[in-house]
């Protein structure tokens, strides 16, 4: 298991209950990455339909998780605010396409929207609403299933990078790490935002960017709001430490960087539709990246090694949005203190949908990647899909939409 995030704690403790002999190694410390920078929600509302069996399986892990080892899930309830018939509208368009997989959401009129809410001077007309979506603690969450994981009797290694992988008779037949060759029969790969880099090595190219997403988290305050909210120009949640953490969609960005133009083909049309969610920038991060070789060794330092994590600063212009819109919109706010903002990279794909899938060309080697920023919530239940897949049983979910060569199909 390649990396030390939701997806690979989360199969690494799928396999291990299966009595699978399972190794998780992570190139610096569990959920360094985005894994702890994400907004901590569970959530089936507004997914692409493929994810939505996933997300109702997640929902069902997470409690169960939880009566386990404590990883601050709680099903606080989430809505989507409308402030318009076309936001209705959209909704409910959802909702219709959603409704075969018996999803638990509903269309919530005027006064029982507000009856969630604190004061606010916005005109709500609604909202999307689901009682049982609801949110983790982010990086709690990963250690609490690793700790599951090793109970069971995985072994997880922190600060043991894996430089690649030796092939035997045409399939993979082991990891190696920095400390050394470890036989294995399948290799999941669920690095993140690092899943380009190891797969391209290895000859399989992964149409994967990094999207910069930026998170503030206030002191401990009691705003009268215990759901999770998209305010459509900003979200909010309760976290479990008493704080709220706060962003908006219109805080990413991505630096353009040697990839963006390898890739333009697969993301100039997503770049186009979404350029009020998404900002590109020109900055250091190109010369970085064009600094780091695309293929290396595996019996000397590689560049999971040199750079051990990805740790950007965040934007300060969209975290200082987000709080204006969330404030002004609920003016109790205005009494609460700002505690700390931080960044994570988000991996994305063209379609904003993960591969999970065995990767073409390598057998015994697996992918589960490009969760596009909507990986926490559906971690464990994405974990125990790679699990069944690799296994060789069938996934309880349909993951052809999920297949690794859709992009040149």
């Amino acid at each position: 298991m390649v990396g030390g995030g939701v997806i690979g704690v989360g199969a690494a403790y799928a396999l291990a209950r299966a009595g699978v002999r399972v190794a998780l190694f992570e190139k610096a410390t569990l959920a360094c990455e985005q894994s702890s920078r994400n907004w901590g929600w569970v959530r089936t509302l507004t997914r692409d339909l493929p994810e939505v069996p996933l997300a109702i399986r997640a929902n069902q892990l997470w409690g169960d998780i939880q009566t386990r080892i404590d990883v601050g899930f709680r099903r606080t309830g989430m809505l989507y605010l409308q402030e318009s018939d076309a936001d209705a509208a959209g909704h409910q368009a959802w909702m219709e396409r959603a409704r075969m997989y018996d999803i638990d959401a509903r269309q919530l009129d005027r006064r029982e929207a507000l009856a969630h809410l604190p004061q606010s001077s916005r005109p709500w007309t609604g909202a999307m609403y689901s009682p049982t979506d609801g949110v983790a603690e982010p990086l709690v969450a990963v250690q609490g299933i690793a700790a599951l994981a090793r109970q069971e009797g995985a072994i997880i290694q922190e600060r043991c990078a894996v430089r690649g992988v030796e092939r035997a008779a045409g399939r993979v037949a082991a990891v190696v790490t920095e400390r050394g060759r470890v036989a294995a029969q399948a290799v999941l790969v669920a690095a993140g935002a690092w899943s380009r880099l190891f797969c391209g090595n290895l000859g399989a190219d992964f149409p994967q960017l990094k999207v910069r997403g930026s998170v503030m988290r206030t002191q401990p305050f009691d705003a009268g709001l215990s759901a999770a909210v998209n305010g459509k120009d900003f979200t909010c949640r309760k976290r479990a430490d008493g704080g709220y953490t706060v962003s908006q969609f219109g805080a990413s960005m991505a630096d353009l960087v040697p990839d963006s133009f390898r890739l333009m083909r697969h993301f100039i049309r997503p770049w186009l539709a979404n350029n009020t969610f998404v900002r590109l920038r020109f900055g250091k991060r190109f010369f970085q990246e064009l600094a780091t070789p695309r293929h290396f060794a595996t019996d000397r330092e590689s560049p999971f090694e040199r750079h051990r994590v990805l740790d950007p600063m965040p934007s300060r212009q969209g975290v200082a949005q987000a709080w204006r819109r969330l404030s002004d919109a609920f003016p109790i706010f205005r009494q609460a203190r700002i505690a700390h903002s931080w960044a994570g990279y988000i991996d994305v794909t063209p379609d904003a949908m993960p591969v999970m899938d065995a990767v073409p060309g390598l057998p015994g080697l697996y992918l589960a990647s490009g969760f596009s920023g909507h990986g926490f919530g559906i971690g464990p239940a994405a974990g125990e899909a790679m699990a069944q897949l690799i296994q060789g049983t069938t996934p309880f979910a349909d993951l052809r939409p999920f297949r690794f060569g859709r992009y040149t199909e």
